[in-house]
């Protein structure tokens, strides 16, 4: 039996999908034992002490978060094997599990862009490479588009201060920004003090700043009041990764190379539920649209919203949002389908009932148009990533 130790944070939600995806592997190609070291002991047990705890119990592997490279060559001097988790920098000479931060950033921007915004800002860690990258990839997107980006940084000195923040320092932040502001935060962690400072400078979200995180970790999501929106990441899928990857160090097959945790999708919750337009009548639409998104709205109905004829309507919809009228609802629709087919396990015909849909052939059709596959072989391909 493989015996393999992590030391990681397992209170974030990205942690426990990792830690899903490691013992979906060790279920498939196992048994593996598994010790949990609290992170904590990284300081006050140091390297040396967690080593003699490890070479006791019999670990051939560590997965974990380190400072430097000197805790990792400690542990390889050992005859452990190490996988490196970046929760700070990338570590030389080892795998790490990293990610695709650029990217991630880069999709948060598109999903702004899409809405109509033409104000955005960046709030995260300067000297820390998952929010430094995906503070690039945001800007380098919005650059494109020929907009600039406003920053607010942490200026981290030990790890404990992570999360602190000053309510009234952002609340000033927050007030001197052009509105509307597309904000994206480097994490949902970081999202949440937006939303928190948001209210003490008297902002509404998403009206003045609509506010996007990363992780989806659904509790912090839900902490706030307005829901936050967030970047989904393949996390489960990086567990897994990891952990034939670690099989193979085990087994000295020499494959070493980093685990790159993709972006998925946005999910859309209350904090971004908004486009960026000066037209009062669409904004008014658009509120209607999502309000209702869960029964067979027609564009007869979306139209006595408004004191406006068809024709102008589906004309200024669509210099506005790009999208015809019928078809955004749709996108919509397809969207919340595909959201409930990964975090549910209802049947596909229950969700279509729940969205208001009836003919689940022509859901099935409509889905495979826009997502490139079935709503079964898209929920297969969630599980299995």
């Amino acid at each position: 039996m493989i015996k393999i130790a992590l030391l990681l944070d397992f209170t974030e939600e990205y942690h426990k999908n990792l830690l899903r995806g490691i013992i979906r592997y060790s279920r498939e190609k196992g048994p593996w034992a598994f010790l949990r070291i609290p992170v904590y002991y990284r300081e006050t047990l140091g390297a040396d002490g967690i080593i003699k705890h490890l070479k006791a119990w019999g670990a051939k592997g560590l997965i974990g978060q380190f400072h430097d490279n000197t805790e990792i060559s400690k542990f390889s001097r050992a005859g452990i094997s190490v996988i490196a988790q970046d929760f700070e920098e990338r570590l030389h000479g080892v795998p790490n599990i990293s990610g695709a931060y650029q990217e991630t950033g880069e999709l948060g921007a598109s999903y702004f862009l899409k809405k109509g915004f033409k104000n955005f800002a960046f709030y995260g860690f300067k000297n820390i490479v998952w929010s430094r990258e995906r503070s690039e990839g945001f800007e380098k997107k919005v650059q494109e588009a020929g907009y600039k980006v406003h920053y607010f940084e942490h200026k981290k000195a030990r790890s404990m201060n992570l999360w602190y923040y000053k309510p009234s320092v952002l609340s000033q932040w927050l007030k001197s920004l052009p509105k509307p502001i597309a904000l994206m935060a480097c994490d949902d962690n970081q999202a949440l003090h937006i939303s928190e400072a948001s209210k003490h400078a008297g902002l509404r979200i998403p009206e003045d700043v609509a506010v996007l995180g990363v992780d989806n970790d659904e509790n912090i999501c839900f902490l706030s009041d307005p829901a936050l929106s967030s970047i989904n990441l393949d996390v489960e899928k990086g567990g897994y990764e990891a952990a034939k990857l670690m099989n193979r160090l085990i087994l000295k097959q020499k494959m070493s190379h980093d685990i790159l945790i993709k972006p998925t999708r946005v999910v859309t919750r209350t904090s971004t539920d908004i486009y960026a337009t000066p037209d009062t009548h669409i904004v008014t639409v658009l509120k209607f649209i999502h309000n209702h998104a869960d029964r067979d709205l027609k564009v007869d109905e979306i139209v006595r919203e408004v004191p406006l004829s068809r024709r102008s309507l589906e004309k200024r919809f669509l210099e506005t949002t790009g999208y015809p009228i019928y078809k955004y609802i749709l996108n919509l629709r397809i969207e919340k389908f595909a959201e409930l087919l990964e975090r549910t396990d209802k049947s596909v015909f229950e969700i279509a009932q729940e969205l208001g849909l009836n003919d689940t052939k022509n859901i099935a059709r409509q889905f495979r148009q826009i997502k490139g596959t079935t709503p079964r072989g898209y929920r297969q391909r969630a599980v299995h990533h």
